[in-house]
């Protein structure tokens, strides 16, 4: 059961939206917990699952900048890390926005998390799955319906 309003993913906005998450949002790797937050944002994007960011505060475990950037035509130029957390590892799980687009400023330093590059990744009390594929980060709920892109041949809808 979720405690989540049903949302159609193909009704998120394009460019997409950013809001605040009432939810508790939390990340574990090797049994221990790599974040937990109360004062997430969230992306939804048309087709996506949504991508969630936390804030650097709210991150117990290190991130050790990763090579490699990508380009969001939104969002701008992300960069990445490895999470490392009691002994455990997750290379290039993460990634975030130092200088984000003007209309995500408020995503400056959050960051995000591949929930299929961790062990857990909950929002409430739901554990998530990835979003198709090996290229988006969006975080999948029971409550989500519609086509989520991600997986092969819908890289570019």
């Amino acid at each position: 059961m979720t405690d989540l309003p049903r949302e159609n993913v193909q009704s998120y906005p394009r460019p997409p939206r950013l809001e605040p998450v009432p939810q508790r949002i939390r990340i574990v790797l090797g049994g221990a917990t790599v974040a937990e937050t109360t004062r997430a944002l969230r992306v939804l994007e048309t087709h996506h699952a949504p991508t969630y960011y936390l804030p650097p505060d709210d991150v117990m475990a290190t991130l050790r900048p990763a090579p490699g950037t990508s380009f969001c035509e939104w969002k701008g130029t992300a960069r990445y890390y490895d999470v490392l957390v009691k002994g455990a590892a997750a290379p290039r799980a993460a990634w975030a926005y130092d200088r984000p687009a003007a209309a995500y400023a408020a995503l400056a330093g959050h960051v995000a998390f591949y929930a299929g590059l961790v062990d857990e990744a909950w929002v409430g009390n739901l554990q998530v799955a990835p979003q198709p594929g090996d290229f988006y980060g969006g975080w999948v709920t029971p409550n989500l319906e519609g086509n989520i892109k991600g997986a092969p041949g819908t890289r570019h809808w």
